[in-house]
């Protein structure tokens, strides 16, 4: 019987073949891998056309670090346009906005909340724990937001959110854009500065005041001093001067009339 007939019986046939001979084993071996050199089977591949460069789908490009990254959920976002100052790019991320490597935003419109509460709950699902700062950037177009902001509020004390609000789309941007640009700034830079002269910590205690502005607070110290000679000023004399006139005046002189605690109730003697 040859190779091939051999190849060809029973499994037993050839356990029986391959034993009586080290011959007959290298046989059944060649025959059934002689399948391989036949060149039929990849006739068709070799026909086939090379691909043409052009053709092929270009390389994904990873974003650059110094732009905000921008999801394309929020394609169409009015405050896409306002971000001038730091350059922003699309690109496939969970947040809706990028703007460091810890740091990211979930944009919510307090309009869409009324229409949709469960929205901003599923988002936050998705995002879990992914950035160690977490933004919800929240824009306030709607009348009476109160209640939706307490509830916002929980939601983000709960989720360890911080919550900006914006009052426009300009604003909205410009809470992105300075959250790029300090992404490497130390925290103390925004940070309000403490005056050190005397002077200047009379001025910003005269601004806290309604109406009272930075020139108003000047000018008061130039005209009487000290502090102690504006409060011992009438609010006459207040309203002479530059730029003050009677209503600042009236404003500034009950405010610095205020008692600075409340009375207490009149005890009660026992008899």
């Amino acid at each position: 019987m040859s190779c091939q007939n051999k190849a060809q019986t029973s499994g037993g046939e050839e356990i029986g073949a391959n034993s009586s001979s080290a011959t007959g084993s290298s046989c059944n071996f060649a025959s059934a891998f002689g399948a391989l050199k036949d060149s039929s089977a990849y006739a068709a591949a070799q026909n086939v056309p090379a691909a043409d460069p052009k053709d092929l789908p270009p390389p994904g490009r990873l974003p650059s670090k110094n732009s905000i990254i921008v999801s394309s959920r929020q394609r169409g976002n009015p405050l896409l346009k306002h971000i001038r100052n730091v350059p922003h790019e699309f690109g496939e991320i969970v947040a809706d906005y990028v703007m460091g490597t810890t740091t990211c935003a979930v944009f919510l419109s307090m309009r869409y909340h009324r229409l949709n509460p469960q929205y901003i709950h599923e988002r936050l699902k998705v995002l879990g724990q992914q950035y160690q700062l977490r933004v919800l950037l929240l824009q306030i177009d709607v009348p009476d937001p109160h209640k939706e902001l307490q509830q916002l509020s929980r939601v983000s004390v709960l989720a360890d959110l911080t919550l900006m609000l914006a009052w426009s789309a300009e604003e909205a941007a410009r809470v992105l854009e300075v959250y790029k640009m300090f992404e490497h700034k130390p925290p103390d830079l925004i940070m309000e500065r403490q005056h050190t002269t005397t002077t200047l910590r009379l001025v910003d205690a005269l601004t806290s005041i309604h109406r009272v502005s930075r020139p108003d607070a000047m000018t008061l110290l130039s005209n009487f001093g000290s502090l102690e000679g504006i409060v011992k000023a009438s609010m006459q004399e207040l309203s002479l001067c530059p730029g003050i006139g009677p209503q600042k005046a009236e404003k500034l002189y009950s405010t610095l009339h205020l008692p600075f605690a409340k009375r207490g109730l009149p005890t009660v003697t026992k008899t």
